[in-house]
């Protein structure tokens, strides 16, 4: 009589991929050291909730773009595209320490102040810890449910039994199946919960909000399935030590993929910002060289943001190049093109540039910002005050234009700012207005001139 047993796998964390001995690369995705030893059993038969869904025209499925369910708190509603919608699954994801069960409970909190039953799993804290935790936010209310479990089966039970309007799972990473007997937290356990999630979620048209946990590179922990698997993806951002912290939405099937929302981090929980043009620039000095004021596009908001340049001389054979919410590799290809083609002799300086308020910017108008910004510290000239430089900056030294120049001066103007450096391409895309002088230019040099008043 041959006995059963089982055997061990390896499973790739980032795609999935399954192999019965280790691999140092995954065979599937080229990943190194990316393949976790589970126990392989047979998970039993998957539920059939949606087996007996028949296709129907498209012009008969019910729109549900008008049901979203607001959460009461305006920067997350912009985030979302307007409020949850009903049967979705969310995922939010950040550093520990930044917010994200804080932003659950409040979320949670503010569906339920409308007499809309919220069920808030936590697997991490007991019942105590999180209403010590609501009483500090200021956020009871009896239509908020805690539950205190980390069986998926009965969380499923509870959830049957109270029919609520949200569900919040704090966190995935401790929920597990009896069906699996890997750990908590293990490739088989994440896929296989957020899977069982998604389809509930859409079965009861139940929205789902789960916390995810990250890892020491900054990616969500478990596998990159996860991602794929879930309708939204929200992404906290910020040092812990500072106030401020931003959301940004990197994956949303019900909106723009780019919006952010803006947070402030204090006694009574994360208050929103609704102006955080202002707040980045209430500290800007004055008459200072190496500070330059941009306007970067987040989703469908302008954002007026410091950029501060530092170039000094270096003490040492290899000059040092530190970028702190500017990804430093578009740094040196624009210090590269300062030193060919405009001969700002900066190879042998130390350069560092940050963005003030702990934002991160990504997109290239704000080139011509970082290098307005360097050549300002590096002739210790400061730019002019009232100014927003805007650009893409090309290797030839030439000025490229940007997307949604209108809405980035309309910010500029609001704030005071009476002088806007665009690209020449732009020019013709911004109405006269006789509160402000808008100058297009085609060449980093004439941006130098125009911005430090002498010739690059």
């Amino acid at each position: 009589m041959v006995r059963a047993k089982n055997k061990l796998r390896f499973v790739c964390r980032e795609c999935g991929h399954q192999e019965f001995k280790w691999h140092g690369r995954c065979p599937g995705c080229g990943t190194w050291n990316s393949m976790i030893e589970e126990l392989n059993t047979d998970r039993g038969k998957r539920s059939t909730a949606f087996s007996e869904s028949r296709p129907v025209p498209i012009t008969t499925v019910t729109d549900v773009s008008e049901q979203r369910i607001l959460t009461g708190c305006g920067e997350l509603d912009r985030v979302l595209g307007g409020g949850i919608v009903p049967g979705s699954l969310i995922l939010i994801g950040g550093d520990p320490g930044i917010g994200k069960s804080t932003l659950a409970l409040q979320a949670a909190s503010a569906i339920a102040d409308r007499q809309l039953l919220s069920l808030y799993v936590t697997g991490e804290e007991s019942a105590q810890q999180t209403r010590m935790r609501a009483l500090r936010l200021g956020v009871m209310t009896e239509s908020l449910y805690v539950l205190t479990e980390t069986s998926l089966e009965h969380i499923k039970n509870y959830a049957e039994k109270l029919s609520p309007k949200l569900i919040v799972i704090d966190s995935i990473q401790t929920v597990y199946t009896e069906t699996i007997p890997s750990a908590p937290g293990s490739v088989a356990q994440v896929r296989e919960c957020t899977a069982y999630l998604l389809q509930m979620a859409k079965a009861n048209n139940i929205p789902v909000l789960i916390v995810g946990h990250v890892t020491k590179e900054g990616f969500l922990a478990g596998p990159r399935v996860l991602e794929h698997m879930v309708d939204t993806v929200l992404y906290f951002e910020g040092e812990r030590h500072h106030t401020f912290r931003i959301l940004r939405a990197v994956k949303n099937r019900f909106g723009s993929t780019n919006e952010i929302g803006v947070f402030e981090m204090g006694g009574q929980g994360l208050q929103e910002v609704s102006n955080p043009s202002e707040i980045f620039l209430a500290e800007r000095p004055t008459g200072v060289s190496g500070s330059v004021v941009v306007a970067g596009m987040e989703g469908s908001r302008p954002m007026l943001v410091e950029i501060q340049a530092l170039v000094s001389s270096s003490n040492f054979g290899n000059p040092r190049r530190m970028t702190s919410g500017i990804d430093i590799n578009r740094v040196n290809l624009i210090a590269a093109v300062l030193e060919k083609r405009v001969g700002l002799h900066i190879g042998n300086q130390d350069a560092y540039v940050n963005v003030a308020g702990g934002v991160r910017l990504t997109e290239p108008a704000v080139d011509l910002g970082i290098a307005v910004a360097l050549a300002s510290s590096f002739r210790d000239i400061p730019v002019i005050q009232s100014a927003v430089i805007l650009g893409e900056i090309g290797l030839t030294g030439e000025v490229r234009g940007i997307s949604q120049v209108a809405k980035r001066i309309h910010e500029g103007v609001k704030l005071g700012f009476g002088t806007f450096i665009i690209p020449m391409a732009n020019l013709s895309q911004c109405k006269d207005n006789g509160n402000c002088k808008i100058i297009g230019v085609e060449t980093v040099v004439e941006a130098f001139e125009l911005a430090l008043g002498v010739s690059a």
